[in-house]
């Protein structure tokens, strides 16, 4: 990317003290600073206040579910348990400082490893704590998969036992679609936007951290649905079961709506400084392939995500203050539930795959030197297919009993969304055609993100016509599809990703042998894993139930076992991951790939603030195989602790560079 470099705010010299009216940072005892400790302890109390207060608003025999348990105090519990937790970490001190008249405590430029575990301002530090957190949370569903192989080893000897498997089918499910809406939009967007498009900062950075902490409150949140007792309903939460389940269902719900929060926080943010915060010369026919795929996402997030979270709230109300949103016999409808979640839930797939092939669009030009093939189109494919996702979600419902004639429509606009993701689809293969690939670690990912998604795309071309889906609804068919589209695509471009802009996060480079060998066990097993599983579906075999016919007993063994094995190709990314960072790093290249996106032209590790003088957007970052644009001009190196302070303090609480400013294209 043709650059240069023009001056930014005058903040003062290196080692001056922050003017008159800028927060100062205060140095705490460890013990009273806010970080995960104290808000573990915040959300225990707020826990047993919750529950204390339910008891006493509801009584004892009030809203007590078939096993005994409270709904009223299991949810003010949970609610209560969230605001401890934000409280702990410091997530309300900023507008509490502010409706009380003081000025918040800002942040000081830190290398400490402490700083990954509070409530911090840098957009490059909540995009690792992202990391951290989406290795947990596909550690969490991956264990919960295993056990659901484990049952179904044997169609008639059972290990779990039945009403513990469809816990554990819900639990990961659950898990796995709603944490596996931050993979991207969490550790890469909030690490990558700013440098990207040339901002020093993500445009609310106090919203970024919220929005991190909440997604791990909501995580714990989900998780407290097994000692209540778990819920049946699959991730999808289907009512009448949903009013008649036990307490891990309020588990279920609250979980949904404080995540729903979170997204909806983390989307705001993106696309507010995606909009307001472009460098001068970052036109919107410029800005990376993988920032239009996130501003695609937002848009789902913001628009999609607050349907989910009045739904989750009707629900709780349903099983708490006995009103009858979704309770056929006094006058609710249990099709409320699946029209709002599924209004919710098919944008959600897309949440998913839009920015895997974001990520994927900005490898394939720097592995095949060559522009990225058709660029406007893949943009204006990822507009699309935000767009046409809100018209699709009742094809999800074409067993269900609704109005026959509400089909052909919704069969229809599920064809047409094919139409701007074979759009995305072929800007990849243009830049693959007639190229001289480099198969690096990253690309690799990348292919297998094309191979994957083929297979799931074509099922889900079968999957949209009447019918074909009732004859293969709530089958193993739609589940393989559904994994060969999301984890097929998404979690492939994860780690792909991962690899690719890891030496800029950490400055170290993983290990090429253990991630090659962590690609092809992955690769080879996923397909071993989910290929039989189209398979017996069309043979059949029913989700969600942990008996099935004996003739299907061999594939799914062998499905079983390649799951056993694709499981283990994550802790040879885990040890990588250990091993390459802290025992045995080895110091990464300025651009070890590269690259011309702007990103990589910053020093490496990236300064505090990103750019000592915001850059100047000369031409879009694919130009391949062109002649070489002018050089690119220093972006500038750390200035100084106090100095950075200033600038950070400055622009947060000053407001020095509001949209409109030197920060917008």
């Amino acid at each position: 990317m043709a650059i240069r470099t023009t001056a930014t705010h005058d903040l003062g010299t290196p080692g001056e003290l922050p003017p008159e009216g800028v927060a100062r940072a205060r140095n705490r005892s460890p013990w009273l600073d806010f970080h995960v400790g104290t808000a573990l302890v915040g959300a225990v109390a707020g826990f047993v206040i919750g529950h204390y207060i339910g008891v006493l608003i509801a009584g004892h025999d009030i809203n007590v579910d078939n096993n005994g348990q409270n709904n009223v105090a299991i949810c003010l519990s949970l609610g209560f348990g969230y605001l401890g937790w934000m409280a702990g970490i410091g997530g309300w001190n900023y507008p509490l400082a502010k409706m009380i008249g003081r000025e918040p405590v800002g942040e000081l430029p830190s290398s400490h490893w402490s700083r990954y575990f509070k409530y911090t301002l840098d957009h490059k530090v909540v995009g690792l704590q992202y990391v951290i957190g989406v290795l947990l949370f596909l550690f969490t569903g991956g264990l919960l998969a295993m056990g659901i192989r484990t049952e179904l080893l044997n169609p008639v000897h059972h290990i779990i036992g039945p009403d513990r498997y469809i816990e554990l089918v819900s639990e990961h499910g659950t898990v796995m679609m709603m944490m596996a809406t931050s993979i991207v939009i969490g550790p890469l967007g909030n690490w990558l936007t700013p440098l990207m498009i040339g901002s020093r900062r993500m445009a609310f950075p106090r919203i970024e951290a919220f929005s991190f902490w909440t997604f791990i409150g909501g995580y714990m949140i989900i998780l407290t649905a097994m000692p209540f007792g778990g819920f049946p309903t699959g991730w999808t939460g289907y009512a009448p079961l949903q009013t008649q389940a036990s307490g891990g269902m309020d588990s279920y719900l609250c979980g949904f709506a404080v995540i729903g929060l979170g997204m909806i926080t983390a989307g705001f943010n993106i696309a507010a400084t995606v909009i307001h915060y472009r460098a001068p010369g970052m036109t919107w026919s410029r800005i990376p392939i993988l920032t239009w795929s996130l501003l695609s996402t937002t848009s789902l997030l913001m628009f999609a995500t607050p349907v989910l979270v009045m739904a989750g709230l009707f629900g709780i109300l349903d099983r708490t203050a006995l009103t009858a949103f979704y309770v056929n016999e006094h006058g609710g409808s249990s099709f409320l539930w699946e029209d709002l979640f599924w209004f919710f839930g098919h944008p959600e797939v897309y949440i998913m795959a839009l920015p895997g092939f974001g990520i994927v669009g900005e490898m394939l030009p720097v592995f095949t030197r060559k522009p990225l093939f058709a660029y406007r189109v893949g943009a204006a494919g990822m507009i699309g297919v935000a767009l046409l996702s809100f018209f699709v979600w009742q094809h999800h419902l074409f067993d269900s009993g609704i109005n026959p004639d509400m089909r052909p429509l919704f069969m229809l606009t599920t064809e047409l969304i094919s139409i701007p993701t074979g759009f995305i689809y072929l800007v990849g293969m243009g830049t693959l055609w007639r190229s001289k690939i480099r198969f690096e670690v990253p690309m690799l990912f990348a292919l297998a993100l094309y191979f994957n998604f083929l297979i799931g795309g074509i099922t889900g071309v079968y999957l949209s016509d009447v019918p074909v889906d009732v004859t293969v609804h709530g089958s193993f068919f739609v589940l393989a599809h559904f994994h060969y589209t999301i984890m097929g695509g998404l979690v492939f471009a994860f780690f792909g990703g991962i690899y690719y802009w890891w030496p800029k996060m950490t400055g170290k480079m993983l290990n090429k042998t253990l991630a090659k060998l962590h690609f092809w066990i992955m690769f080879i097993f996923f397909n071993f894993t989910f290929f039989p599983l189209l398979i017996v579906g069309l043979l059949g075999q029913p989700r969600r139930v942990f008996e099935y016919a004996h003739n299907l007993q061999g594939l799914n063994d062998f499905s079983s076992v390649s799951a056993y094995i694709l499981g283990s190709s994550f802790l040879i990314f885990v040890w990588n991951f250990v091993w390459s960072t802290w025992i045995n790093p080895v110091p990464a290249p300025a651009n070890p790939w590269g690259s011309r996106g702007l990103e990589w032209q910053t020093p490496t590790p990236v300064p505090y603030w990103n750019f000592e003088r915001i850059p100047v957007i000369l031409s879009d970052p694919y130009r391949y195989g062109e002649p070489d644009p002018p050089p690119v001009a220093d972006l500038g190196v750390p200035i100084g602790a106090a100095a950075a302070a200033q600038s950070f303090a400055a622009e947060v609480q000053l407001g020095l560079d509001e949209p409109g400013g030197s920060f917008r294209g």
